[in-house]
C-alpha cells in the first residue's frame, strides 16, 4: 500500500470515528428522552391504577348507601301503613317520630355535603375519579408510543454505527422528534390525539 492511500485510508477512518462520535451522541440524547417518557409513562400508569381503585371504591360505598337508603325507606313505608291500624295514641305518636327520623336518614343518605358521603356526592367523586384515571391512562398511551419511537430510534442509530448508512441516522432523528411529539402531547392535551 503507497502513503498516499495509507494517508486516504487514515482520513477515512478519522471522518468514521467523527460521525461515530455524532451518532453516539445523537443515541445518548434518544436515550435520555427515552428515560423522561419511561419515567412519565411509569407515573401515569400509576396514577391510572390508584385513580381506578379510588373510584371502585367511592362506587361501593355509593351502592352501601344507596342499599341503606333504600332499607331506611322500606321500613319508614311499611311503617307510615302501620299507622292506620294502631289504635293506641301513644304508640302512633311515637312510630311517627320514627317515621320522621328514618326520612332524615335517607335524606342524609342522598346527600350530606358537609362530610361529601351522601350518594350524590359520592357519586360525583367517583366520576371525578374516572375521569382523572382516564386522563392518565391517556397520558400513558402517549408515553408508551413515545418510548417506542425512542427505542426504535436508538436501534436504527446503532445499525448506522455497524452499517455506515447515515439514512439510518436519520430516520432515527425524525422518530426522536415524533417522540418528542408524542412525549408533548402526553403532557399538554392526553386527549388532543385519539389512540384506541
Amino acid at each position: 500500500m503507497g502513503a498516499h492511500e495509507s494517508m486516504e485510508h487514515a482520513e477515512h477512518a478519522e471522518h468514521a470515528a467523527g460521525a461515530n462520535k455524532k451518532i453516539a451522541l445523537l443515541i445518548a440524547v434518544i436515550a435520555l428522552f427515552l428515560a423522561f417518557s419511561e419515567t412519565l409513562g411509569k407515573g401515569a400508569q400509576t396514577e391510572a391504577l390508584g385513580k381506578n381503585v379510588e373510584a371502585s371504591n367511592l362506587w361501593a360505598f355509593f351502592q352501601a348507601k344507596s342499599i341503606r337508603r333504600t332499607v331506611v325507606q322500606t321500613t319508614s313505608d311499611q311503617a307510615r301503613l302501620s299507622l292506620g291500624v294502631m289504635g293506641d295514641d301513644a304508640a302512633k305518636a311515637a312510630l311517627q317520630k320514627q317515621i320522621e327520623e328514618w326520612g332524615k336518614t335517607a335524606a342524609r343518605y342522598r346527600s350530606e355535603p358537609e362530610t361529601q358521603e351522601g350518594s350524590e356526592e359520592l357519586a360525583k367523586r367517583a366520576k371525578h375519579a374516572e375521569h382523572e384515571r382516564d386522563l392518565a391512562l391517556a397520558k400513558y398511551h402517549h408515553y408508551e408510543i413515545a418510548s417506542a419511537a425512542f427505542q426504535i430510534g436508538i436501534v436504527l442509530a446503532s445499525a448506522t454505527i455497524i452499517t455506515g448508512m447515515m439514512v439510518l441516522a436519520w430516520i432515527s432523528s425524525v422518530l426522536a422528534l415524533a417522540g418528542l411529539a408524542f412525549m408533548a402531547i402526553g403532557l399538554f392535551a392526553p386527549h388532543a390525539v385519539h389512540l384506541m
